[in-house]
């Protein structure tokens, strides 16, 4: 049975789960990692959601305030174990819900063009592709997105 735990960037289950998602990162990444990692930090993240399977940490993902009305949805990771089986589709749904009770009423997202299946997975979620914001603009090889909550 899955559980989603709301928690902050203080939970050690999260703290973890990032790590393995920096290892993937920078498998896929390779040079331009280090250009991305600068904006994950975890200090100050206040919405984050952990999800156990049998009580063993599966996935996880946060939001912070983008603007007054967006979030901006980070360091979603589902392990190798747990992909496939709607983990990270019940983590994004979720966070959406928490949010908008938080009366936000968009989600923005970046993800990298070499992460296939996060672009294909957003796509199916029904996040529209936007031009780059922020600290993305310029970057060939980020890909943005927004969703109405």
């Amino acid at each position: 049975m899955l559980e989603l735990i709301k928690t902050n960037s203080e939970n050690i289950d999260f703290k973890n789960l990032v790590v393995k998602l920096d290892r993937f990162l920078k498998i896929t990444d390779g040079d331009d990692h280090d250009f991305y990692n600068q904006y994950n930090g975890l200090d100050n993240i206040k919405h984050v959601l952990v999800a156990y399977h049998d009580k063993t940490p599966v996935g996880c993902a946060a939001f912070k305030p983008f603007d007054n009305n967006t979030v901006e949805i980070k360091r979603m990771f589902t392990t190798e174990a747990a992909r496939g089986k709607g983990v990270a589709s019940a983590i994004l749904k979720q966070l959406e819900v928490w949010a908008k009770q938080l009366n936000y009423t968009h989600s923005i997202l970046e993800t990298g063009i070499r992460q296939i299946e996060a672009v294909n997975f957003y796509k199916k979620c029904n996040y529209q592709i936007i031009d780059n914001y922020g600290q993305y603009k310029g970057i060939k090889e980020s890909i943005c997105f927004k969703k109405a909550l």
